[in-house]
């Protein structure tokens, strides 16, 4: 089941942010995943089965911009190449055509992780070496809606 995230999920978040520490994300980024669910959420949901939460992933916006945003998507090790991060996606990118204005879809992630947004209609546009930390490259990648 795909669901709204709300604040009492937070912790399980973590949890599951942490199960993908060190393969996907840098330690350090922990902070910034606080901050993000704490202060700049906008729509965010969780993939739940039988009460556990399995995957999580956000959008934001830039309507000034008319650019929807994928952000932290992560999903428990356990289920990786399960589709449940392409139900994820797919739920996404729904609810984003369902908005009015919106022309294109940005995510940032890394060179690990860019391929399964190849495989969802995302293009590559930009490689920034050692973005986040050492070894941890920034591929920014867009679609069209």
């Amino acid at each position: 089941m795909i669901r709204r995230y709300n604040t009492k999920d937070q912790n399980k978040i973590i949890q599951l942010f942490k199960l993908n520490v060190p393969m996907y994300f840098h330690p350090k980024e922990e902070m910034d995943l606080v901050h993000y669910l704490e202060n700049e959420i906008e729509d965010y949901f969780v993939f739940e089965n039988n009460n556990e939460i399995l995957g999580a992933g956000g959008i934001n916006y830039e309507y000034d911009n008319h650019t929807a945003i994928i952000s932290w998507d992560f999903i428990h090790p356990l289920h990786h190449k399960k589709g449940i991060g392409s139900q994820l996606m797919q739920h996404r990118l729904e609810h984003i055509q369902s908005k009015k204005d919106l022309h294109s879809i940005r995510v940032r992630t890394t060179q690990l992780t860019y391929k399964f947004y190849e495989k969802m209609g995302f293009k590559l546009k930009e490689i920034q070496f050692d973005y986040w930390e050492k070894d941890f490259h920034l591929y920014l990648m867009t679609r069209s809606i």
